[in-house]
């Protein structure tokens, strides 16, 4: 998956971006590459899609006003099992 937090504050991070790296950092993907323009996480479907429930509400009570998400499939070797 790959995700933003909004509003933006390039000087200090957000409470909303300081909760989004903690989830994403806290929920056993395989990888995950946190920057302050674009985040990403890879793991199993399950792990993912979980990950995404707790991001998409905690971000929000935390005080995001936008949350951009994208996921892709990746199908590994015909298994259909590897998000991204």
């Amino acid at each position: 998956m790959e995700f933003t937090t909004e509003p933006f504050d390039l000087d200090e991070a957000p409470d909303h971006a300081v909760v989004a790296r903690e989830v994403v950092t806290g929920a056993g993907l395989d990888a995950v590459d946190v920057g302050p323009f674009g985040n990403t996480a890879e793991g199993d479907a399950g792990r993912v899609l979980d990950a995404v429930v707790v991001l998409l509400r905690d971000t929000l009570e935390a005080g995001a006003t936008r949350v951009s998400l994208q996921v892709n499939v990746v199908d590994a070797a015909g298994s259909g099992e590897g998000v991204r």
